[in-house]
């Protein structure tokens, strides 16, 4: 009975999420309560042990140094110089302020590693500039949103600092396992913006040419000053943990002050933007820490419950299949991401799938990887679609919901398309990690 006992845990937790009940607050709840039916007073002692466990999680201290490095890069006006020197290259192209957009996306989700900032700094810089040659308001609504979630699937991303001891895999493992499908999704916006536009020009109108271009010397001098010094960064952080150099951790504290000197550097950096940047960090970081606290205590119970192993027996006589089984874990992923947000869903979800995925004789870390592809197709659906309501804080009234909905279905289904490839090519995820660090 105990055991059937544990799986009312999910119901319950789901009703107190949608009576508004903020996430850490629901699963602490939820799990006290649970925990006091099943193993009485002895649960306190259990809470207390994972307050200790995150508290003294040394991964974790990466978070805050990776919110920090993306922070100072949005606050100290990196980003716009990045916007414009990634233009000078690609305005001449079919669709070139989109390419070009999805171009600084990814720049800026390697040098971030938040999701939503992304979206909102490279939103402001170039909806009106797309507008302005218009563009189409669906692409330009599919651009931002599909551009700003590849913070989820492009190294370093804090959604995989929190993944890996939640799924006990390497951090380091999940960085440099996720580039080759984080590129590839890239390719697939890059490549679909451009046949878009060949094939209906005035979709993404080339820009047309003006007195005041600037030469081929002033792009290069601009691409010199503003694009090198923030790649060389983003170089160094993820190469130090791709050659085995430095941990995520100490990869993230040469971020943030990278990140910092950089500022200095473009004479940038003055107390208020120290500060806000600094707030802010501190502000996400205990957002994220208080919420994986909560899903450390829901999920202790949930396991010291039986509910693992119940889980385990109901998919055994259900007789799915491995492959069967993989993809209904994802498919219950991608529909909770309708509903939840990425950290929610993490934290309800991985501690019970990995124990099954790993009897299975699937890779771990190849499944966390296609969890953060599902979890990235996520943020564009409805009802949640977060990105889309990033959006909608930072467009102008012209472009409509309609026009966000319909922009982000192409970008959806080729999200989905990277799914079946790395779900196809478990190599595209395993072979580099094998390479660089000899251990997965």
């Amino acid at each position: 009975m105990e055991n059937y006992l544990a799986l009312m845990m999910f119901p319950v937790l789901m009703l107190a999420l949608f009576m508004g009940f903020p996430v850490a607050y629901s699963m602490m709840g939820v799990a006290l309560v649970f925990g006091l039916i099943t193993f009485g007073d002895a649960v306190i002692f259990q809470f207390v042990q994972k307050v200790d466990s995150v508290a003294s999680n040394y991964v974790l201290a990466a978070v805050p140094l990776f919110i920090f490095m993306g922070a100072m890069m949005e606050r100290s006006g990196i980003a716009e110089r990045l916007f414009e020197a990634i233009h000078l290259w690609t305005r001449r192209l079919p669709g070139g302020l989109a390419i070009g957009t999805i171009i600084m996306c990814v720049i800026f989700a390697a040098s971030s590693g938040v999701i939503g900032a992304t979206e909102t700094v490279v939103g402001m810089l170039a909806i009106p500039v797309m507008m302005k040659y218009a563009y189409d308001k669906g692409l330009i609504s599919g651009t931002i949103c599909a551009g700003g979630s590849l913070g989820t699937i492009i190294p370093p991303s804090v959604v995989v600092v929190v993944l890996g001891p939640v799924a006990d895999v390497s951090v380091g493992t999940l960085f440099v396992g996720m580039i080759f499908p984080g590129f590839i999704m890239a390719g697939l916006y890059l490549l679909y913006i451009v046949v878009r536009c060949t094939l209906q020009p005035s979709a993404g109108p080339v820009l047309p040419r003006s007195d005041d271009d600037p030469t081929i010397l002033q792009a290069i001098w601009v691409t010199a000053v503003a694009l090198v010094p923030p790649v060389l960064l983003i170089v160094a952080v993820l190469g130090s943990i791709m050659f085995g150099l430095a941990a995520p951790t100490e990869a993230a504290g040469l971020g943030a002050l990278g990140s910092l000197l950089l500022a200095v550097a473009y004479r940038r950096l003055t107390w208020p933007i120290f500060n806000d940047a600094v707030l802010k960090t501190l502000r996400v970081t205990c957002m994220i820490l208080m919420i994986l606290l909560g899903g450390n205590m829901f999920a202790g119970v949930f396991i010291g419950s039986g509910g693992v192993v119940l889980t385990e027996q109901l998919i055994s006589s259900a007789a799915l299949g491995p492959a069967l089984t993989l993809v209904l874990f994802l498919a219950v992923c991608f529909v909770a991401g309708f509903f939840l947000d990425w950290i929610s869903v993490l934290l309800i979800f991985i501690p019970v799938f990995m124990p099954i995925v790993k009897s299975l004789g699937f890779d771990p870390a190849w499944f966390c990887v296609l969890f953060l592809i599902v979890i990235q197709t996520s943020y564009l659906t409805p009802p949640m679609a977060p990105a889309i309501f990033y959006l909608r804080g930072i467009s102008p009234p012209e472009i409509t919901l309609q026009h966000m909905f319909r922009g982000v279905v192409p970008f959806i289904i080729l999200q989905l398309i990277c799914l079946g490839i790395v779900a196809f090519f478990p190599q595209l995820v395993l072979w580099l990690p094998d390479q660089l660090l000899g251990f997965r």
